[in-house]
């Protein structure tokens, strides 16, 4: 199996405007993030809102602009890729969003949508009826949807349109941001279904952007955990579930037992809000929430330390606090 990312040390800066007590500087939404994806597999990225998960997705993406580090796809570097080359990738590597009925435009047919891809790529000489015919069998939708328009359609409807819209030039990385919210159970499971299928289909390898971590055990090979712009935990994904080390994982699975309902935990519960990234803490950035935080915390940025197959950025972590008798 060969790597079809490699993200490194990656960063994402915005500049941002002053107040009238403040001035204009700036912001890293992403801060020096590493990880890569395999061919064929699935690697999610979980973080409470304002992580920077999505911010990550969209570099990838060439949405936004990394500000510094290295995303090589197939090994070719995509940071600095000018557009109109970035443009031809965009075959390869897809996006679909948050939003299921808010990104398809009300004024087009679904056929129109799901078809849409091969007029912006130039893509000519292709039978669109046959070829919405074919993606919406694809996903599992009849092919009578073609002449529906987006508010004809339900959110789980609306949702595989977006997955057949992205799958219309058979790319190889799909980046699906948040595929399940806003979903009833019962559908997030018809969805995460669906995804696997076409994965193993097609070949695909997909960086799924979530805060479920029901999703990330369900569906995925590996994940990385995101606070404040960066990992703080990484690994396969079995691992991390069963043995988590960082304080910020562990308070992850606590408000999220569906996840595990099995697993024997250490429970944790955060404190207090997530710091401003205009002000990041000294130190271990979590250590203003951390149950376990000690004098050392607010010193010294804590290193990776790798264990198996996984990786985790904490000074004092679960295995410690075990050790130590400590509960949160």
């Amino acid at each position: 199996m060969s790597t079809l990312l490699q993200i490194r040390d990656v960063r994402v800066r915005f500049r941002v405007r002053g107040g009238i007590f403040s001035s204009a500087g700036s912001i890293d939404a992403v801060s020096g993030v590493s990880l890569k994806i395999e061919e064929g597999t699935t690697c999610g990225i979980v973080g409470e809102s304002g992580s920077g998960k999505t911010t990550l997705a969209r570099a990838v993406a060439g949405l936004h602009h990394a500000t510094s580090g290295s995303i090589l796809y197939r090994g070719q570097e995509l940071r600095d890729l000018p557009e109109a080359e970035f443009r031809k990738l965009r075959r390869e590597i897809v996006m679909m969003f948050q939003d299921p009925i808010g990104s398809l435009s009300p004024r087009l047919s679904i056929k129109s949508l799901i078809t849409e891809p091969f007029r912006i790529q130039g893509i000519k000489g292709r039978d669109l009826d046959a070829e919405a015919k074919r993606l919406l069998a694809m996903v599992g939708l009849p092919p009578e949807f073609a002449a529906r328009y987006p508010y004809q359609i339900s959110g789980g409807q609306a949702r595989r349109v977006g997955v057949a819209r992205a799958l219309a030039l058979d790319p190889k990385l799909l980046i699906a941001d948040e595929p399940t919210a806003g979903l009833d159970v019962s559908i997030q499971g018809e969805m995460l279904n669906l995804l696997a299928r076409l994965q193993d289909e097609l070949g695909l390898a997909i960086m799924i952007i979530t805060h479920n971590l029901s999703v990330v055990r369900h569906i995925t090979d590996r994940v990385g955990i995101m606070y404040l712009g960066k990992l703080v935990e990484e690994g396969e994904t079995e691992t991390v579930f069963a043995r988590p080390q960082h304080p910020y994982t562990l308070a992850l699975l606590a408000a999220n037992p569906e996840a595990d309902p099995d697993a024997q935990l250490m429970r944790v519960e955060l404190k207090g809000e997530p710091p401003s990234i205009l002000r990041r803490p000294d130190g271990c950035e979590f250590h203003t929430r951390c149950p376990f935080v000690q004098p050392k915390c607010a010193a010294e940025v804590p290193a990776w330390e790798v264990s198996g197959e996984a990786a985790h950025r904490c000074h004092f972590p679960a295995s410690w606090a075990q050790s130590e008798g400590r509960t949160a």
